[in-house]
C-alpha cells in the first residue's frame, strides 16, 4: 500500500515545478511542525472470571496528533480511531488539511489526530475512557487558540463532548472553542454533519455549471457510504443526478436498471441500518468495491479510505469526472495516468472542504457567543466553497498569474489546487507568520 506522507511530499514538491518556494521554506513545509505521540493505558472492561477474581485488565493503545502547521491560524483536524491509523497517514492527513484550509481561505493551519483502534470492539466505557485518555494525553498541546480538533473516522459529537469535558477539567475553565463537531447543545454547530457531503456536492453543481452538463442525464458512483458519502448521495439524488451505485466496507451495489431516477439514498440508508451493511438493498447487484471503481458513470466519488485509485486500476477507471470525498484516494502514480487519460479529477482539498468550513463556522460562534441559522450556514458555506471552485478552476483554465497554463504548460485540477492553497501559505511564512 503507497505510504500516504510519501505521497504528500510527492505532491508537494512537484507544486514547486510552478511556483517559487525558497528551500528553507520547503524544508518546513515537507514535515509537520510538531508530531505527538502516546500509549494510552485503558482500563477493561472485566469478564466474568476477572469480575468475580478482582483481576484487573489494562490495554495500551498508540495515538498520534500531528501539528503540520499554523502560518495561517490555529492547527485545525480531525481525530480520527481506525485500527489502521498509523504515524505516517496522520502526519499526511494534517499536511493535507494545511492545503485544505489554505484552499476555501479560513484562517485554520493543518493538524490531524488519531489512535489505533477498532471501536466496534469496545464498550462504551471503554470508548469514553480512551476519548479521555487521549484528551489527557495531548491537551497541553490543543486549545481553541492552539490547534482544535474535530471529529473523523469513526469519532462522533458524543466523543467531542466526552473530549471537551475532559479537557476544561483539565484546564479549569470553559472553552467550548477548543473543540468541533460538538452536539448542538454544547456549541456545536447545525449542519456540520451534513457539511462534507454537501460541500462535496456544491463542487459538483459548479462543475456541471461550467462544463454545462445536463445534471438529469449524468450518472454517479459513489464508493462509501459513510457519513460523507450519504449526504452526498442525498443531495446529489434531491438535486436529480442519478446515483447507480454506493458501497460499504462489506460491497457494493449496482442498480443500473432499478429506477428511472436510480438508487434512492434513504432506502439505502434504512436498509443499512437494519441489516448492517448496503449489500442486499433491494433491486441491487451486489458487485465489489473494486468493481465499483471501474463503473462507467459519468461521477465517481471515492468517499471511503485514501490510496483506493492507484497506478494499477488508474487505467481501467471509466469516468469522465471524479469528485474525491475521501482524504487522499488518488495517488500521485494514478494522478498522471487519469490526466493523460483526459478524466478531470477533482481533489480532495477541494471537495471535502466542506466539514472543516462548518467546523470554523462553529468555532466562530463558539468564540463570539453566537447561534447561527441552519440556513445561514449553508448559504455561508456555499458561498466559500463556489469562491473556492471558481479560484481554483481559473488557474487550471489559465486565468490568473499564478496559472502555468499561460507558459503553455497544462497542469491538472489538483495542481491548480496546490498552486494556490500552497502560494498562500509561502506567502504569510515569507512575511513572518511563521
Amino acid at each position: 500500500m503507497p505510504n500516504p506522507f510519501i505521497n504528500a511530499q510527492k505532491q508537494l514538491k512537484e507544486v514547486t515545478k510552478y511556483i517559487k518556494v525558497d528551500k528553507k521554506i520547503l524544508e518546513q513545509l515537507m514535515s509537520p511542525d510538531k508530531v505527538i505521540k502516546a500509549d494510552l493505558k485503558i482500563k477493561m472492561d472485566p469478564t466474568p472470571h476477572e469480575a468475580s477474581s478482582g483481576q484487573v485488565r489494562y490495554k495500551i493503545f498508540k495515538a498520534f496528533r500531528s501539528q503540520h502547521n499554523n502560518a495561517l491560524g490555529p492547527y485545525k483536524g480531525g481525530i480520527r480511531f481506525h485500527q489502521g491509523v498509523t504515524e505516517d497517514e496522520v502526519k499526511a492527513l494534517s499536511m493535507w488539511m494545511t492545503w485544505k484550509c489554505s484552499v476555501v481561505g479560513i484562517p485554520f493551519g493543518g493538524g490531524k489526530g488519531g489512535v489505533v483502534v477498532d471501536p466496534k470492539k469496545l464498550s462504551k466505557g471503554e470508548l469514553e475512557r480512551l476519548s479521555r485518555a487521549y484528551i489527557k494525553a495531548i491537551y497541553k498541546y490543543i486549545g481553541a487558540q492552539k490547534d482544535v480538533p474535530a471529529p473523523d473516522v469513526n469519532t462522533t459529537p458524543e466523543i467531542m463532548a466526552w473530549m471537551l469535558s475532559e479537557y476544561e477539567k483539565l484546564v479549569g475553565k470553559k472553552e467550548p472553542g477548543m473543540i468541533t463537531g460538538k452536539p448542538i447543545e454544547l456549541g456545536g454547530s447545525k449542519g456540520r454533519g451534513v457539511a462534507t457531503g454537501l460541500g462535496g456536492f456544491y463542487v459538483t453543481e459548479r462543475l456541471a455549471k461550467v462544463r454545462k452538463l445536463n445534471k438529469e442525464k449524468m450518472t454517479a458512483a459513489i464508493q462509501g457510504f459513510g457519513n460523507a458519502a450519504y449526504w452526498y448521495a442525498y443531495n446529489m439524488h434531491q438535486a436529480g443526478y442519478r446515483i447507480v451505485a454506493v458501497s460499504d466496507s462489506q460491497g457494493g451495489i449496482y442498480a443500473p436498471t432499478s429506477a428511472p431516477t436510480g438508487i434512492n439514498p434513504e432506502g439505502v440508508l434504512k436498509h443499512k441500518q437494519e441489516t448492517g451493511s448496503v449489500v442486499g438493498f433491494k433491486g441491487s447487484k451486489k458487485i465489489s468495491n473494486e468493481e465499483l471503481l471501474e463503473l462507467e458513470v459519468d461521477i465517481l466519488a471515492p468517499a471511503a479510505l485514501e490510496n483506493v485509485i492507484t497506478r494499477e486500476n488508474a487505467g481501467k477507471i471509466k469516468a469522465k469526472y471524479i469528485v474525491e470525498l475521501a482524504n487522499g484516494p488518488v495517488t500521485p502514480e494514478a494522478d498522471e495516468i487519469l490526466a493523460k487519460r483526459g478524466i478531470v479529477d477533482l481533489p480532495d482539498v477541494l471537495c471535502n472542504a466542506g466539514g472543516v468550513t462548518v467546523s470554523y463556522f462553529e468555532w466562530e460562534q463558539n468564540n463570539k457567543g453566537q447561534r447561527w441559522s441552519e440556513k445561514k450556514v449553508y448559504d455561508k458555506l456555499k458561498k466559500i466553497i463556489d469562491k473556492a471552485f471558481d479560484e481554483i478552476w481559473g488557474v487550471y483554465k489559465g486565468k490568473g498569474p499564478t496559472s502555468p497554463r499561460l507558459r503553455g504548460i497544462k497542469i491538472t485540477p489538483r495542481m491548480a489546487a496546490y498552486i494556490k492553497s500552497v502560494s498562500r501559505v509561502v506567502e504569510v511564512v515569507r512575511k513572518g507568520g511563521k
